[in-house]
């Protein structure tokens, strides 16, 4: 299996920029939801470390996953100049105990700003963790893997480049989300533009290391004049519910507040979206709501892990700590 994967990564370079036509495979049937409420706890479930610490700026963009009969939170952490990827363990979601940081930019093709606002995925005995890393100023993703969560091994090439000149995504990739159905990856991610728009696409994936990009890439566009992602939208999280797939995002508004969007599709291409936002409503997560990831509950339900903070900025310094709540299907 390790032969196998690194002898995809050889590959990369030459396909990392295909593209196809394709959808999603069709949802599982299930009752028809027409919204779902957003219930959040008042208080974060992790919060920033010790000054000094690796994570003492910012805690954002969890990926939480079951793994080995407990959660664990994949976590990006700030220090003030470097993004590093940590993890935490939990029980019950709530109550999480953090285990140290486990990825951090190596240099070469991967700078040295970034390696982090990744996306978890256990399969079998393996974690495979896809990360946001490269030049800050036109930032790829990388891939990594793990047999226990706490020593990882980096694949030596970018698992997703930018686009060519002209392309919606030739200025960088980042904010990844893996959906695995039927034998397949779909990954989302927000790619911008050289006039810096941010928006969503989708790729597909047999072996989470070669891609096809969605030729018809984004997937999701910015919001109209005033509304609250007329600045930047990405940071997807993709799920299945109701014979549909449906969409958590993030917004950005034009003065850098952000809230958390829903849209719906039927194939996973064609999104329409669903309001309204979703807004913070606690001291520490009044100026920004972001980076949702979700799992299934019971009777229905979905739980969501998302970041917040107080400072509207465009992404870093938020006095960023990741939050919980559900999400209640409404018929």
């Amino acid at each position: 299996m390790r032969r196998a994967l690194l002898a995809a990564v050889a590959a990369c370079a030459a396909s990392c920029g295909r593209y196809a036509d394709f959808t999603l495979p069709p949802p599982p049937a299930g009752p028809a939801i027409a919204s779902f409420r957003w219930t959040a706890e008042a208080l974060p479930v992790l919060g920033r470390g010790a000054a000094g610490e690796w994570d003492s700026v910012d805690v954002l963009n969890p990926s939480v996953v079951r793994f080995q009969g407990q959660y664990w939170n994949l976590y990006s952490g700030f220090d003030g100049a470097v993004w590093h990827t940590g993890v935490a363990v939990s029980a019950d979601g709530r109550a999480w105990r953090k285990q140290g940081r486990i990825l951090s930019p190596g240099g070469g093709w991967e700078g040295a700003y970034i390696a982090a606002n990744g996306a978890a995925l256990a399969s079998g005995d393996r974690l495979h963790y896809w990360y946001q890393t490269g030049p800050r100023e036109r930032p790829v993703l990388g891939l990594a893997t793990s047999t226990d969560g706490r020593n990882w091994r980096k694949h030596p090439e970018a698992a997703l480049a930018p686009g060519p000149r002209g392309s919606w995504d030739e200025r960088g990739v980042a904010d990844p989300y893996v959906l695995e159905t039927q034998g397949a990856l779909y990954l989302f991610y927000l790619g911008q533009d050289r006039a810096r728009r941010q928006r969503v696409g989708v790729a597909r994936s047999r072996d989470g290391v070669r891609w096809e990009k969605l030729r018809a890439n984004p997937v999701l566009e910015l919001g109209d004049y005033g509304q609250f992602d007329e600045n930047g939208l990405g940071e997807p999280a993709v799920f299945a519910a109701g014979g549909e797939y449906w969409m958590i995002y993030t917004g950005r508004a034009r003065d850098e507040t952000r809230r958390i969007g829903m849209a719906r599709s039927a194939d996973g291409v064609r999104w329409r979206k669903v309001p309204p936002a979703i807004a913070g409503e606690q001291p520490w997560n009044h100026a920004v709501v972001c980076d949702a990831t979700v799992l299934p509950d019971a009777g229905g339900r979905w739980r969501v892990w998302f970041g917040g903070g107080d400072a509207p900025r465009p992404d870093e310094r938020v006095n960023g700590q990741i939050g919980y709540a559900t999400l209640t299907p409404e018929p």
